[in-house]
């Protein structure tokens, strides 16, 4: 936002600007924490359950700010304490200000915008789309998890002012989350990369999860394209006549002809819409193949025809693969957990060549009444896939025990698991560490 004014962000976001010359340059980009504070940044004080981040103008300034946007509590003492040529500017109410400037600078920037969700696999599918993206055109993606009513504003007031498309991750706990986001995004084209039980404990029924997703579906703009599962009955009822609608997967328009596995990678033949592309990809899971078929669809929805090597920076703490000394690999796939998901990483885990095949699994939160099922069915999972050693984390995931008659071990913690794995792991075994966030899981590996 350097090539914008003050006046310009401020009028963006709906605030007043109580100090600073209105014709000053703009921010660089926006941040809610002084400690990610550098030279150039708007800092923006959000109230929190414990804070009020607008009590820490004087921080962001010493650490350099361009400005804040504060409440009209804080904007006083703010200004007060700005140092010479600083900006100040209040708003009543900041969360809904950082959102209405990060719209203006994505209608500013007059890029194409593709918003990605599901229950499982969006972020790789961003990932994987993105790179896809990139091979032809300026893209800007999430960070790691920017994907909330926080994070995805602040993504899109880091896009440089060249950006051509914006690949945008849109997370979801909860109904009127993803409307929020896309009313935000204002997305071109809408991706849902499936539908699962997730955040259960919160929604009740997949079915209510499907109509929370599809939100991303009732607020496209007429002639806007979304791009689903085929098949996918608890999308049905919300499809729109006057989108563009591309389905991709088994019995889709977007489907996997072939795929060559080489090394940890591959070709892949895919067919979209009648015409063939050739994709050598980087990965081989089951799950990001399918997850691929979407972000074909995207970039077709764009216009674009994929081709040539795709090689994603998948985000941290999703399917990364590490050699440890002794002939161990582990592959980390431990940022989140649900029974879709699980599913998909055991699958993989089975079929890839290994000595011994170890899951290392913890608790899939948010479950609701039906945790303990959805626990047992995924031990029966870990039974039926001949996998040979099942290590638990924490009393909740001892119920994968429950289902799974192999070799067994309970663990209290993600240490007391680390050590274990360390005394019982041999050469050549492969070894999942799955389990949802709140198990922290990174731990076995720290």
């Amino acid at each position: 936002m350097k090539d914008r004014t003050a006046g310009w962000v401020a009028e963006a976001a709906g605030a007043r600007l109580a100090r600073g010359e209105t014709g000053a340059e703009g921010p660089r980009r926006a941040v809610i924490d002084t400690r990610e504070v550098a030279g150039g940044d708007l800092f923006v004080g959000l109230a929190g359950e414990r804070f009020d981040g607008g009590q820490f103008a004087a921080d962001a300034f010493a650490a350099g700010a361009w400005g804040v946007l504060v409440s009209a509590d804080h904007v006083q003492r703010a200004a007060a304490g700005a140092p010479s040529g600083a900006v100040v500017m209040a708003a009543d109410a900041p969360l809904a200000a950082l959102q209405a400037l990060a719209r203006g600078w994505r209608r500013e920037l007059g890029c194409r915008v593709v918003g990605v969700t599901g229950s499982t696999g969006k972020t790789s599918t961003k990932d994987i789309l993105a790179a896809l993206l990139g091979q032809t055109m300026r893209v800007h993606a999430n960070r790691e998890n920017l994907n909330t009513e926080i994070g995805l504003p602040l993504t899109i007031l880091e896009a440089d002012p060249r950006t051509e498309v914006m690949v945008l991750e849109m997370a979801m706990r909860g109904e009127g989350q993803i409307a929020e986001l896309v009313e935000v995004a204002e997305p071109d084209v809408g991706v849902i990369v499936n539908v699962g039980p997730v955040h259960l404990e919160l929604l009740g029924t997949v079915e209510r999860v499907a109509a929370a997703k599809a939100e991303l579906i009732r607020d496209l703009r007429p002639g806007a394209a979304c791009v689903v599962p085929a098949g996918e009955a608890l999308l049905g009822s919300h499809l729109r006549g006057d989108l563009d609608t591309i389905t991709f997967g088994p019995g889709g328009e977007v489907m996997l002809l072939a795929f060559e596995r080489r090394g940890r990678g591959g070709m892949a033949e895919i067919e979209a819409r009648g015409r063939q592309f050739r994709l050598e990809l980087s990965y081989d899971e089951p799950h990001n193949l399918l997850n691929t078929l979407a972000a074909v669809g995207a970039a077709v929805a764009l216009g674009e025809r994929p081709g040539g090597r795709i090689e994603p920076r998948f985000s941290s703490l999703r399917g990364q693969v590490i050699e440890l000394p002794g002939g161990v690999t582990v592959v980390n796939d431990c940022y989140n957990a649900n029974p879709m998901s699980m599913r998909a990483a055991l699958q993989h885990l089975a079929e890839t060549p290994a000595q011994r095949r170890v899951a290392l699994l913890g608790a899939m939160a948010e479950l609701g009444t039906g945790s303990a099922a959805f626990h047992r069915e995924i031990g029966e999972e870990v039974a039926a896939l001949g996998i040979d050693v099942l290590i638990t984390v924490g009393e909740e995931a001892a119920g994968y025990g429950d289902g799974y008659t192999g070799e067994t071990y309970a663990t209290g913690s993600p240490e007391e698991a680390s050590a274990l794995l360390e005394e019982i792991a041999q050469p050549g075994d492969r070894v999942l560490v799955k389990g949802s966030r709140s198990v922290g899981l990174e731990r076995v590996l720290a």
